[in-house]
């Protein structure tokens, strides 16, 4: 974002003023969320993508259930804080966050530029903490030490007339440079000014109509300061056609912010010349036009970090097969060995050049030596300017970048390098020498290349070899997602139910997972575990299918908002099935069982007096629902969750409809590890897995593709 685009976001952040921060997330390491919820308005998300972009949006985005350290923090010394005002910093790219907190004033400094940052500082002005530490010239931004701003730019806002003028006499830089950098437009917006005030961008400042560039310029700030709307840009194909825009209009709301966001390429909030004639999409506010181009991709952040959690995954990329990763480095050694091709045919062709105008060039080294001795380096830099056949001059280096003569002795050739304390044959045989390095390299990119090239075959074997046998290609990964850490299945609509592994389990299933419309399920049985249906979080089918996935392993993501977050009674039964088969019915012999269900603010750990809860167990006041007659049978199946393969549990019909691959079990006298390891040699799942969902011994009453491999096209 440029300094228009924030300071057109701070005047609508501003408006937020007045409303209180509920929670901090951090999904990514490159994101952080602070949702709020405003005055007489819905809750909503203020995002922040380090380096990128701030803007507030409404999107169902997943958080992980255990925060970073800086989330932490930000919980802590913001939680209920009241924000107060929004400002730009000058007309730099950092926006100030005010909040009044009961700790005293508290103020979050964004700095979108560079690689980014976000830092926390007190009303002191000490920083409490920094997203990342960093060190520049000028300031030091770490934990204990006073935060200090970058160091300020020219505001364009108090620029006058005299001001410019004064710039541009003092300027040594050409025209657009000069507004870019020295007047901090930047590139856009000062080609834009240099357009508006009809001048070339590349002339000399000294010679352009100040009174026009002024006009120009206070015309985008007025621009700037009282915008209608903010527009997506498009970059369109002849398949989207001249009707794109009938097109788009009979789309629904999502299909219409699909679209956009795959063909907007820049968000603004005001049009430039450049923008002339660029198809577009107007929307009411900055916030709203990036969160339809770039939120898509943001509320996918915990889905990314979880891929780039994976072993043997480039980050950013999500997961890549061996085959994927191999013709990935192929295709970049051979282009490396195309550049290195034309490196040295480039290196020896400009050393035969300069030794074909050796007389050209030994006159170049000769008089400007002559004039550094002379006059020094000043007057020499000041006169090539006006010399054709120098380019430039580097007195640090002693070196001058010059123009070799074309078949017309015109200064067209092409350009050298010349160091003035070596000879013309010097230099030229510096050119020789660095082709004959390059060609050492490249016999050893040659060799790189056959290696990789060896590896691909064999890995394109092994990988066809895993396809006929059937089994997943099995990922590593550092670190499981929470609900593994408990029992877990699915109920019809994609709710997801988890059950406590022990009494430690129990405890915290009732207490981290317990709230608002879930429901608490229980088998009348001593020592069942306490499960929580969840109402509102669960799986929805992905949109962004990783392509690494076999096409019969259907692809979920896991969301704290689902579509519909009504309990069916289909979905309150099947959660009731699973509950009893968690509990000690499984190898009890029965083969029907109770199960009752009750709101969360039934369930306690309050005991009446003289009496003692243990660990694990709770006390359930108050009316209750029952389920009888329940079927002690469930079903596996195997599933994909934020790209990670895995083992589902839910009810036999539920799991046969959207699993290709599953099996039926019922209880039965195979061990559940004999079990799990005949279904790791077909599938190859992880056998640890398994084991965590397998309810204890049991028989497979039916199955497809668990315990003998899915046919092969040719079969089918």
């Amino acid at each position: 974002m440029s300094g228009f685009d924030l300071r057109a976001m701070a005047r609508e952040l501003d408006a937020l003023s007045g409303a209180y921060v509920k929670k901090a997330y951090m999904p990514h390491y490159e994101q952080i969320v602070l949702r709020v919820n405003p005055k007489e308005a819905d809750q909503r998300d203020l995002v922040f993508v380090r380096g990128e972009r701030i803007y507030t949006s409404q999107r169902d985005r997943p958080m992980p259930m255990t925060p970073p350290p800086f989330a932490m923090v930000l919980r802590k010394h913001l939680r209920n804080a009241r924000l107060t005002k929004v400002e730009q910093l000058g007309f730099d790219r950092v926006l100030a966050f005010s909040f009044d907190t009961k700790g005293g004033a508290r103020t979050l400094y964004v700095e979108v530029f560079r690689d980014g940052n976000i830092i926390l500082v007190d009303e002191e002005g000490i920083i409490i903490q920094p997203l990342t530490h960093a060190s520049y010239a000028g300031r030091t931004l770490k934990k204990g030490v006073a935060y200090a701003p970058p160091p300020p730019a020219v505001d364009p806002y108090d620029l006058t007339l005299e001001g410019l003028t004064a710039i541009f006499a003092e300027s040594d830089r050409d025209l657009v440079s000069t507004l870019g950098g020295k007047i901090n437009l930047g590139a856009t917006h000062a080609n834009a000014v240099c357009e508006l005030a009809d001048h070339e961008p590349n002339s000399e400042p000294s010679e352009a109509d100040v009174n026009a560039l002024f006009a120009a310029l206070r015309q985008l700030l007025e621009d700037l300061e009282a915008p209608s709307q903010a527009h997506l840009m498009l970059a369109l194909t002849a398949e989207d056609g001249e009707d794109w825009a009938k097109v788009l209009a009979s789309m629904d709301h999502a299909a219409q912010h699909h679209w956009l966001s795959m063909r907007g390429v820049e968000a603004t909030p005001i049009l430039l010349p450049v923008h002339h004639g660029m198809p577009r999409v107007s929307f009411s506010s900055l916030c709203e036009v990036i969160d339809v181009w770039k939120g898509s991709h943001d509320a996918h952040a915990l889905q990314r970090r979880e891929e780039e959690r994976m072993d043997q995954v480039a980050p950013g990329r999500g997961q890549s097969t061996e085959v994927e990763r191999l013709e990935r480095r192929k295709a970049q050694q051979e282009q490396a060995l195309e550049g290195f091709g034309e490196k040295i045919e480039r290196q020896q062709r400009l050393g035969h050049l300069i030794q074909e105008h050796w007389n050209h060039v030994e006159g170049l080294l000769q008089q400007t030596n002559e004039a550094v001795a002379k006059d020094g380096w000043d007057a020499v830099k000041k006169a090539v300017k006006a010399i054709p056949w120098i380019v430039n001059a580097s007195p640090a280096e002693r070196t001058i970048t010059a123009v070799l003569p074309d078949e017309n002795n015109a200064p067209n050739g092409p350009q050298i390098l010349l160091e003035l304390d070596a000879t013309v044959h010097q230099n030229a045989q510096r050119y020789f020498e660095a082709a004959r390095k390059q060609k050492s390299k490249t016999s050893g990119a040659v060799s790189a290349l056959e290696e990789t090239e060896r590896k691909l075959k064999r890995a394109r074997k092994n990988e066809e070899k895993q396809k006929a046998s059937g089994k997943l290609k099995r990922l590593k990964r550092s670190k499981r997602m929470w609900f593994e850490q408990h029992r877990w299945g699915m109920t019809e609509g994609g709710h997801l139910l988890i059950g406590g592994k022990d009494a430690k389990g129990n405890d915290a299933v009732v207490k981290k997972h317990l709230s608002g419309d879930d429901l608490y399920f229980h088998a009348d049985l001593h020592g069942a575990p306490s499960c929580s249906w969840r109402a509102s979080q669960g799986f929805v089918l992905d949109d962004r299918r990783p392509p690494h996935l076999p096409p019969d392993i259907p692809a979920y993501r896991l969301v704290d908002k689902l579509p519909d977050g009504n309990a069916s009674e289909q979905a309150l039964e099947q959660a009731a099935t699973l509950a009893l088969c968690w509990s000690r019915a499984w190898n009890g012999g029965g083969a029907h069982g109770t199960v009752y269900s009750v709101k969360p603010a039934q369930v306690s750990k309050s005991a009446q007096t003289g009496e003692f809860v243990g660990k694990g167990a709770f006390v359930i006041r108050g009316q209750r629902t029952w389920y009888k007659d329940m079927d002690v049978r469930l079903a596996i199946g195997v599933i994909a969750v934020n790209g990670v393969p895995l083992v589902v549990t839910g009810t036999p019909a539920f799991i046969a409809e959207r699993c290709p691959r599953y099996a039926v079990l019922a209880p039965g006298m195979t061990k559940k590890e004999q079990l799990a390891n005949t279904i790791y040699k077909t599938t190859g799942l992880s056998t640890d897995d398994l084991l965590a969902v397998l309810p204890g011994s049991c028989d497979v009453v039916d199955e497809h593709g668990m315990l003998t491999p899915p046919p092969s096209e040719e079969e089918e």
